[in-house]
């Protein structure tokens, strides 16, 4: 679990709910049919801009950004160098049944031992990981989507409150309970949208573009392994994609190494 995912939404909820309990309970907060207006109505219209597979689908993208641990690049970098050293003495077959936790580097690797052509083992890849942006890219559209609407919800269910609470004037002592029903649509239309929707939109952008860069530079290493290169200037090719202050510590740490060797 992405625990600053984890920790951000339970600080969030937390606080909400103190307020809510030290300001007379829980119990004026919960009203069934604001709940309904809310919740049915924002995933209603959503669902009504994308496919049913789309929709559904991101749910399945948003459990995966929150649970799935991303390689650290410059441990991954540290990896295939190694791999690429290996394969300047023994050849590409010294990789067959190397194991490796990264699926798209174990694909890639397994092209390589199978002889593909360097542009196949490109182009397939490159497929799969624009594949894959492209479904973290739905999914955060689809809950920017939620966060855009559960607000506008909110207030449709807050005037339709009011509505109804106009047409029964006849009882004044009413009013003041009904106004806090209808304002409760507002509430729970504000809640799905900045504590749940939109920051689960920039979590799946953000784990789009993490994902990316980390295949990117297996697309970059398995490149390089295939050509031969030698795996100091591979290394200092894939070392372009971290910041660069890490940059000039791995490169310090690579130099230092090689002076005790």
């Amino acid at each position: 679990m992405d625990l600053a995912t984890l920790i951000g939404f339970l600080v969030a909820v937390g606080i909400i709910v103190a307020a809510m309990v030290t300001g007379g309970g829980l119990d004026a907060f919960i009203d069934l049919p604001s709940m309904m207006v809310v919740f049915g109505g924002t995933f209603g219209a959503v669902m009504m801009n994308f496919t049913l597979g789309q929709f559904f689908g991101a749910i399945k993208v948003a459990l995966k950004a929150l649970i799935f641990k991303i390689d650290k690049p410059a441990e991954l970098i540290a990896q295939v160098i190694e791999m690429a050293k290996e394969t300047r003495t023994g050849g590409l077959l010294v990789l067959e049944g190397k194991e490796t936790d990264n699926a798209f580097l174990s694909k890639g690797i397994q092209m390589l031992v199978d002889g593909y052509e360097a542009d196949v083992i490109s182009q397939t890849l490159r497929a799969d990981m624009n594949q894959a942006a492209a479904r973290h890219d739905d999914g955060a559209e689809i809950f920017s989507k939620i966060g855009d609407v559960a607000p506008a919800m909110g207030m449709i269910g807050t005037l339709v409150g009011l509505i109804l609470m106009l047409g029964n004037m006849s009882d004044p002592k009413a009013i003041g309970p009904s106004m806090a029903i209808a304002l409760l649509t507002t509430l729970y239309g504000a809640l799905v949208a900045n504590v749940f929707a939109i920051p689960i939109a920039g979590k799946l952008t953000l784990r789009r573009n993490e994902e990316v860069l980390v295949q990117s530079i297996i697309i970059d290493a398995v490149s390089g392994i295939q050509e031969g290169k030698n795996p100091r200037v591979l290394e200092e090719l894939l070392q372009t994609y971290l910041p660069g202050s890490k940059r000039e510590i791995e490169g310090g740490d690579a130099k230092a190494a090689e002076s005790t060797s």
